[in-house]
């Protein structure tokens, strides 16, 4: 198995644009009641790097591993959901919302249906039907169908995400743990999100949206990823 300081040897340069366009947002601290194509640039800028990050592997590595296609697909339609959500109170929720559904899904096909894993996916579900049943009497109109349908897709992505990660057998990889800790990340950021939108205001709520998101989106990224050593290995095995 690779090493984690020979993951982050290998991987920690490409993520350093990453890294410094997080520290720019959250320097910036755009107000969010005055959306604007900046506010949304300064947003999205992170993402981008995320972009660049995976290219930066080739289009060789593209074109050879369809799971980090899929990933790369989610994020530019991350991209296009965060900035949606820039103008949410203008009426662009339900666009975010769908180009957020439409990420999982793309995750989900990328983490692939092996192992099925069926205690994770009822530990997940479990969670996903209690966020989901807190979330309830707080809506109304469309939002009490398209809330479970978004809670229903970002929880099957949890599932498939956390199943690779077998720690009792050691089929592990930390592409696969980079995988389980974002998509948990990821639930947990959207969940932040949903209770301040319908429920009532989270401290801070902003800040740990944006923070897990941004840590959710990375380490998804990077799971798309195997480093050099990792395919020397795979050789010579």
């Amino acid at each position: 198995m690779v090493s984690p300081v020979t993951v982050v040897k290998s991987e920690g340069p490409k993520l350093v644009p990453f890294f410094k366009a997080t520290c720019v947002y959250f320097v910036l601290w755009l107000p969010t009641s005055s959306p604007s194509w900046f506010s949304a640039l300064i947003k999205c800028l992170p993402i981008f790097c995320l972009w660049v990050f995976l290219l930066a592997h080739g289009f060789s590595f593209l074109g050879a591993h369809s799971s980090a296609r899929r990933i790369l697909a989610g994020l530019i339609f991350s991209s296009l959901g965060d900035a949606f959500l820039i103008w949410q109170e203008q009426g662009y929720f339900v666009h975010g919302l769908l180009m957020f559904a439409i990420t999982h899904i793309l995750y989900s096909s990328a983490f692939g249906m092996k192992p099925v894993n069926v205690s994770a996916g009822l530990a997940i579900a479990a969670v996903s039907s209690v966020s989901y049943m807190l979330l309830y009497p707080y809506l109304s109109g469309p939002f009490t169908y398209l809330v479970a349908v978004y809670v229903a897709l970002i929880g099957f992505m949890g599932w498939r995400a956390v199943a690779g990660v077998q720690l009792a057998n050691d089929l592990w990889t930390w592409t696969k743990l980079c995988a389980c800790l974002g998509s948990v990340l990821f639930m947990v950021s959207d969940l932040t999100i949903a209770v301040n939108k319908f429920c009532f205001p989270v401290p801070y709520s902003r800040a740990i949206i944006m923070a897990t998101y941004y840590a959710a989106q990375m380490l998804i990224a990077l799971s798309a990823v195997e480093c050099q050593e990792a395919e020397v290995a795979r050789k010579r095995t």
